[in-house]
C-alpha cells in the first residue's frame, strides 16, 4: 500500500525560487495521488502567492494547500502546515530547495526500512545569484571550515547525526515529542531532533536523498542569516547545554579572544603580538582555501569571494551568539 506523504514548507517572498520547488514536485516519481504539498505563507510581500496561483491554475493534479502564517516565523509555519497536513509521513522541504525526483520515495523506503525516526538528506549548495559573491558565498557554505562537522553540508556517509535539514518524519513522532518549538525563531530543526534523540528517538542521515539548496546571494543577507544562527543557538543551548558541539563554539570563542586581546593591547605588548599571530594565521588560512577552491572549480573569484564569505559567517555567528549571551545574563542578574 502506498503511504500518503504530505510535503511541509514555510516560505515568506520566495518569489524568485518558489517556482523551481514546485516543479521538482510535480516532477517527483511518488505517486502524485498520495502527495499533498501544503505551503504555509508568512506574508509575502512580493509575488510568491501569485507565483504559486499561476502554478495551482497550470497544474490541478497537485494537492496544494495554501495556509497563512501570521506569526511570520519558521517554527509556526512548520507547525501550521502539520496541523493541515493529512499523511502518515511528513516531509519538510524549503523554499529555497529543489528536491531530486526520488526524493519523497528515498524518504518513504528509509521509513518503511526503518532506519530512523527523522530521516534527511545532504544538501548540494548551489550558488543563490549568478555573481561572483553568491558563487564565493555558496563554496564557503560547503567547505569544513564554513560547515565544519555538518555532516549534510559534506560528502556524508549514511548513519545517525545529530541533526539533518528537511527531516521526513512520520506524524506519530509528533504525538511523542511535540511540535516545533515557537519560541526559537532559528535553530527549531536542531532543538526538534535535540527532543528526538533525548526521547530515545534515532535521526538519520542517508546520502541518497539529496536536494539542492541556494545559498544566500549577498554578503549582507549572508550576515543577517549567521547572526540569527548565532544568536538563537545560545537560547536552545541554555535548555541543552550538553548539546554544544565544537563547531558551535568555535565562532564565539574566537570573537571573544579577539576582542580580549584587541583590549589588553592598549596595555600589554604581548597581546598585541598574540593578536597579531591569531589574525596573521586566521587569514593564511582563509585565503589558503580560497586559493584551492579557485584552482579546484578553475574559478579565479573564490580566492576572494570564499574567504570574504567565510569571515562573515564566522563573524556573525560569534557577534550574535556573544550578544545573545550577554543579554540573557543581564536579564538573570537585572
Amino acid at each position: 500500500m502506498t503511504i500518503p506523504v504530505s510535503i511541509i514548507v514555510p516560505c515568506r517572498n520566495e518569489e524568485k525560487t518558489i517556482r523551481h520547488l514546485l516543479e521538482s514536485i510535480i516532477s517527483q516519481t511518488y505517486p502524485m495521488e498520495k502527495l499533498e504539498l501544503i505551503l504555509s505563507d508568512a506574508q509575502s510581500t512580493d509575488k510568491t502567492l501569485e507565483v504559486v496561483r499561476q502554478f495551482q491554475r497550470e497544474h490541478a493534479g497537485l494537492h496544494l494547500i495554501l495556509v497563512e502564517n501570521t506569526r511570520n516565523s519558521i517554527p509556526a509555519g512548520l507547525n501550521q502546515a502539520i496541523r493541515q497536513a493529512s499523511g502518515e509521513i511528513l516531509i519538510r522541504l524549503d523554499a529555497h530547495s529543489i528536491p531530486i525526483p526520488e526524493y519523497v520515495q528515498r524518504c518513504v523506503e528509509a521509513h518503511q526500512k526503518k532506519k530512523g525516526d527523522n530521516i534527511g538528506g545532504v544538501w548540494d549548495i548551489r550558488a543563490g545569484a549568478g555573481t561572483w559573491i553568491a558563487e564565493g558565498i555558496a563554496e564557503a557554505a560547503a567547505h569544513p571550515l564554513g560547515a565544519g562537522d555538518a555532516m549534510y553540508r559534506l560528502n556524508a556517509i549514511e548513519g545517525a547525526v545529530d541533526t539533518v535539514p528537511f527531516g521526513s518524519f512520520k506524524r506519530s513522532l509528533i504525538d511523542r515529542v511535540g511540535y516545533f518549538d515557537e519560541s526559537l525563531l532559528t535553530n527549531e530543526d536542531y532543538e526538534f531532533n535535540v527532543r528526538v534523540r533525548e526521547a530515545g528517538g534515532l535521526v538519520w542521515l542517508d546520502p541518497t536523498i539529496r536536494s539542492v539548496y541556494f545559498a544566500r546571494g549577498t554578503f549582507g543577507e549572508l550576515a543577517k542569516q549567521y547572526w540569527r544562527y548565532g544568536y538563537w543557538k545560545f537560547r536552545m543551548l541554555r535548555r541543552y547545554p550538553h548539546t554544544l558541539r565544537w563547531r558551535q563554539a568555535l565562532p564565539p570563542v574566537f570573537v571573544a579572544t579577539m576582542l580580549g586581546l584587541s583590549v589588553l593591547s592598549l596595555w600589554f605588548v604581548p597581546a598585541v603580538h598574540l593578536l597579531g599571530v591569531q589574525i596573521l594565521v586566521y587569514f593564511l588560512v582563509l585565503a589558503g582555501a580560497g586559493i584551492v577552491s579557485a584552482i579546484k572549480r578553475n574559478k579565479i573569484p573564490l580566492s576572494l569571494g570564499m574567504p570574504i564569505a567565510m569571515m562573515i559567517m564566522h563573524f556573525s555567528w560569534g557577534i550574535g551568539f556573544l550578544w545573545s549571551m550577554t543579554q540573557s545574563m543581564v536579564r538573570d542578574h537585572g
